[in-house]
């Protein structure tokens, strides 16, 4: 079975707007730009052998804010870069009570089905409760990106940190100690 890392989009992956300690997605594929060392974080996942997959809420698609031609093109420009294997979405609101938006663990349970992934081997990177609280379901290691914003926390995250790129160097170390004891 393989190791994925899950990535959340938003104050992961590219920079979301803050307003009132709450972050929003990019209104615009101008807006959408990537944090400071992402791009190579996400390169050195995929090299190690882990799979890279985006797992998302995008509500404002629902809720007819945004149009979902504007959030698959910046996907897109995700997936053109060769930065992730796959991008998983859910554009409903909270008020649907679907299986696939986080926190509930849908997404990632089927992108591990469809992936043949070991969920108990695997990551979550976030910045929200959220993000924690769909890693905890789905048995993955959560990492949460602590911006301060005005929410709390529902379920302990395994590590806070500071970005995907400190993320993805203690998962490399944590990697590579265990190939150097093998």
């Amino acid at each position: 079975m393989k190791r994925a890392v899950f990535l959340d989009r938003d104050g992961v992956i590219n920079r979301a707007t803050v307003r009132d300690g709450k972050p929003y997605p990019p209104a615009s594929i101008e807006d959408f730009e990537l944090l400071p060392g992402v791009d190579n974080a996400m390169r050195a996942l995929r090299r190690a052998g882990f799979l890279v997959i985006v797992a998302t809420n995008q509500p404002d698609v629902g809720s007819g804010l945004q149009r979902k031609d504007v959030v698959e093109a910046m996907h897109n420009r995700l997936l053109a870069a060769d930065l992730c294997d796959d991008i998983r979405v859910c554009y409903h609101t909270a008020e649907d009570r679907c299986e696939c938006r986080k926190p509930k663990p849908g997404m990632l349970m089927d992108a591990a089905r469809a992936w043949n992934i070991d969920l108990s081997r695997s990551f979550l990177i976030g910045d929200r409760w959220r993000d924690v609280d769909a890693a905890k379901a789905a048995g993955c290691y959560a990492f949460f990106i602590d911006y301060g914003y005005r929410e709390h926390l529902r379920a302990q995250p395994d590590a806070v940190i500071e970005s995907l790129a400190q993320a993805s160097e203690h998962i490399l170390q944590c990697l590579s100690a265990k190939e150097d004891t093998k």
